[in-house]
């Protein structure tokens, strides 16, 4: 193994989980989230030795799992979600209450893509509104847009006494 190969290795072993778990976030199923993340990876993968500032790659990867989920939808490659009374996934980092994160992902699912997106890029990683823009290749008009609608469709799926 050469030195590129070693430092990809080293770099999906320490990241892929991460990205496991946002892909979980945008898409609701384990099974496509780990599909989202080969693919992601895959496409890294392929830029690997043309990526030059190597601190920046949790943005660049990021970004190609966000371009990737946003995509597979637009094009059908996977079937539509369909929100069932049950869920049976785990989130992958427990934050409050289990009733509290089911509700929320089930919320969540109910959300098109693109707020699904924006809503996870800057709730569940943390991002400022320009740097999910640059995420998602759009203005941060249309981030501020997305979060907002994404909001008001989670509001009318979570019941007003819940969290």
């Amino acid at each position: 193994m050469n030195d590129r190969d070693k430092g990809f290795a080293a770099y999906f072993a320490s990241r892929s989980g991460a990205m496991r778990g946002t892909a979980y976030l945008l898409c609701g199923d384990w099974h496509r989230a780990e599909d989202l993340v080969q693919t992601s990876f895959v496409k890294l993968y392929r830029a690997w030795h043309r990526v030059a500032e190597h601190q920046k790659l949790d943005a660049y990867t990021r970004r190609v799992l966000v371009r990737t989920f946003l995509d597979e939808n637009r094009r059908g490659f996977f079937h539509r979600e369909r929100p069932t009374a049950e869920h049976t996934d785990r989130p992958a980092a427990p934050a409050g209450g289990v009733e509290d994160r089911v509700v929320l992902l089930r919320a969540l699912a109910e959300v098109p893509p693109r707020q699904r997106a924006a809503l996870v890029l800057r709730f569940w990683e943390d991002l400022s509104i320009e740097d999910t823009a640059r995420v998602m290749g759009c203005s941060a008009g249309t981030v501020k847009s997305q979060v907002s609608r994404g909001l008001v469709a989670m509001r009318h799926v979570v019941p007003a006494n819940t969290l």
